[in-house]
């Protein structure tokens, strides 16, 4: 069985909606990596479990499950300076030169 199928499955036991989207979810799943698919399913999964609302429309179960891309963390040279104590790069934080700003900030990716 493939992860798709584990996850209809699963959402077409949750609700009568589900038949009417198979083929939408399906190209949608296919978007995703197998570790992306891995959190979908799992949160879909942990939800139902919980009792908790899950979208009776899978393909919006999907997207309101998936993974959100993160936005890297950012901090101003004083800012990082007053938390470390040094300008030494450190804790995944990389130094990055503004020249248009003429300033430094330091960014670390989640």
């Amino acid at each position: 069985m493939s992860s798709f199928d584990f996850l209809w499955q699963m959402v077409e036991k949750h609700g009568s909606v589900a038949r009417f989207h198979k083929a939408e979810l399906e190209r949608l799943w296919d978007e995703y990596t197998l570790e992306e698919q891995r959190k979908i399913y799992c949160s879909i999964r942990d939800k139902l479990r919980a009792g908790k609302f899950v979208n009776y429309n899978p393909v919006i179960a999907v997207q309101e499950n998936a993974p959100q891309a993160q936005q890297p963390q950012i901090l101003s040279f004083e800012a990082y300076y007053k938390r470390y104590h040094t300008t030494y790069e450190t804790d995944g934080w990389q130094m990055k030169y503004l020249p248009e700003e003429q300033r430094t900030i330091y960014v670390k990716q989640l």
